[in-house]
């Protein structure tokens, strides 16, 4: 493969990433923050991601800076400042060298599963990735140090190496205590994917708790086998699994236009 074709490559994924921020943005999975980036398909050792910026305004290739995967320091070193949780992004390539691509979300509607004993399991057919056990939760408290800061946030090697763990045999959604979500995949589009419907399936899910308790009549105090709902099997997620991975590419041509259509964002590269 030539150069130029390499350059027409790489500069597909910055618009897809800048795609694929906006439409994250747009789906309220990110807000002001929050970030996708991918690993460069060329260096295995590096991903991409932009610099500390809003996601819904991140425009051009000008806002996207390279980092190393061993330690997630730019490549070049008077690049804009980046986000302080890229070691997120960072820990999860060096343990996984499949993993092509990674978000990092705050969404509401997942955090009340990372603080409570319901978990957040594959509920209807378009979130089959989240099993049928409870996606797992990670919990920063249990890995600090005694020079780190309580904050929540991923801002060191060690934390993000121990979040990384999470995504072990398979696994490619952990919920975070108190703070949000992280998703993986192979491609910008699946992860993509992965995030819009992890949030769907939570709102699904508390929307159905909620029904059935009022349907129940829980009281205080009452005890149920998470209130009873039917969630899929494990033959069920498998093949829906399957279903969403060959069909990933109808709603991210979607989500791109109505991003396109939308005066907020601006897509240059």
């Amino acid at each position: 493969m030539d150069s130029l074709d390499k350059s027409a490559i790489l500069q597909a994924l910055y618009r897809k990433l800048i795609d694929g921020s906006h439409i994250l943005h747009y789906h309220n999975v990110l807000d002001a923050y929050g970030h996708l980036s991918f690993r460069h398909p060329f260096k295995a050792d590096i991903f991409v991601m932009s610099h500390n910026i809003s996601p819904a305004t991140i425009s051009s290739s000008n806002h996207l800076v390279e980092y190393r995967v061993k330690d997630s320091e730019p490549v070049n070193p008077s690049a804009t400042t980046g986000y302080v949780e890229r070691m997120i992004h960072s820990e999860i390539y060096k343990r996984h060298p499949d993993i092509h691509a990674v978000v990092h979300s705050h969404s509401e509607a997942v955090v009340p599963y990372t603080i409570s004993t319901v978990p957040l399991k594959a509920c209807y057919h378009m979130a089959p990735f989240l099993g049928t056990t409870g996606a797992p939760v990670f919990d920063v408290a249990e890995h600090l140090r005694a020079d780190d800061i309580p904050n929540m946030l991923i801002k060191t090697q060690h934390l993000g190496a121990a979040l990384a763990q999470r995504f072990d045999k398979g696994n490619v959604v952990t919920l975070m205590r108190g703070h949000g979500f992280t998703a993986v995949a192979h491609s910008i589009e699946s992860v993509v994917l992965r995030a819009v419907y992890t949030q769907k399936n939570a709102a699904i899910q508390t929307t159905a708790l909620l029904l059935q308790a009022t349907h129940l009549d829980v009281v205080r105090g009452a005890t149920t086998e998470h209130s009873g709902l039917k969630y899929l099997s494990d033959e069920e997620a498998e093949a829906a699994t399957d279903a969403t991975n060959w069909s990933v590419q109808r709603p991210w041509r979607l989500w791109v236009r109505e991003v396109q259509a939308c005066p907020l964002y601006c897509n240059s590269a």
